[in-house]
């Protein structure tokens, strides 16, 4: 009796937080998913539709504009948080005796919620009192900087916020990675008289092959999804010129009053960030089974 006992205590402890992430997780998916073959709008309707309002998704022209915005923040996003990040963990992995106080500072941005950094963001680049305004006052007249207001220009400024406050957790990863890597196999490319450079080339940065794969995931997730970052910086404006399909599927189930179309475009986002993670976890169980 007391070994079944101990048997099932930790089930009946866990039971409560497995059903409510059943039903308040998977189950909204479902229900979603329902949601987006009827024909709701500003109240669940149970008229089947099937995938027409996936079909009608795809002919809008703000969806289009959506998609595009998301393929502009997101490469660029991911490219530059990679390549910047690891750029600090290499200099950070150099032993400097700074890096206690210089660590904290690159991690400070990711402790602050998007929604503060959007709005610190549209402070600093607002023409009227950001640093165009500083640089009037200090004499410079002819120095414009106006992308937050520019329709051109308006989603690279998402995607200066977004590195910023995520380029420290990216550099916090690759650090880890850098510090894992075996030391007898650098010290033996060093004795053949490799040079630093070619020691990170070819023998380091090839091993955090995990590592970039992980940021990988983790800043495409952030990108798909990211709502209260363009919400607090630019609204999705000016006009849609940073919409992302996290705004439109707010805009479109909250604000026109078609829960169907919003519905089917939260299961659109659902699937672009499965087809990232399904692969990224299929490839470390695989791995882990080779070991």
């Amino acid at each position: 009796m007391k070994d079944r006992l101990q048997n099932w205590l930790p089930r009946l402890v866990v039971a409560p937080s497995f059903l409510l992430v059943l039903l308040f997780v998977y189950g909204f998916i479902l229900y979603t998913a329902y949601l987006s073959m009827t024909n709701s709008r500003m109240l669940p309707s149970s008229e089947w539709v099937g995938f027409a309002n996936y079909t009608k998704l795809f002919k809008l022209r703000s969806w289009d504009t959506a998609l595009k915005n998301l393929a502009i923040f997101g490469i660029l996003y991911i490219v530059i948080c990679s390549a910047l990040g690891l750029f600090l963990a290499i200099l950070l992995d150099q032993k400097i005796r700074a890096e206690g106080v210089i660590r904290p500072i690159y991690l400070y941005p990711m402790a602050l919620s998007f929604i503060v950094t959007g709005t610190a963001w549209k402070w600093f680049l607002d023409p009227g009192i950001g640093i165009e305004n500083t640089m009037h006052a200090w004499g410079w007249e002819s120095f414009h900087f106006d992308w937050i207001k520019n329709r051109s220009f308006a989603i690279y400024t998402v995607v200066m916020a977004a590195v910023w406050q995520s380029s420290g957790f990216v550099m916090a990863m690759f650090l880890a990675g850098l510090r894992g890597v075996d030391n007898e196999i650098i010290k033996a490319a060093q004795i053949d008289g490799a040079s630093g450079f070619r020691i990170y080339r070819r023998i380091i940065i090839p091993l955090m092959r995990p590592v970039f794969l992980s940021a990988f995931v983790v800043l495409a997730h952030l990108a798909i999804k990211a709502y209260d970052l363009v919400i607090a910086l630019t609204g999705g404006g000016p006009g849609r010129a940073t919409e992302l399909p996290a705004t439109f599927m707010y805009s479109y189930t909250f604000t026109r009053n078609q829960m169907g179309i919003g519905a089917s475009s939260a299961i659109i986002m659902l699937i672009m960030i499965f087809s990232i993670i399904i692969p990224y976890v299929y490839s470390e169980t695989k791995n882990g089974e080779n070991r």
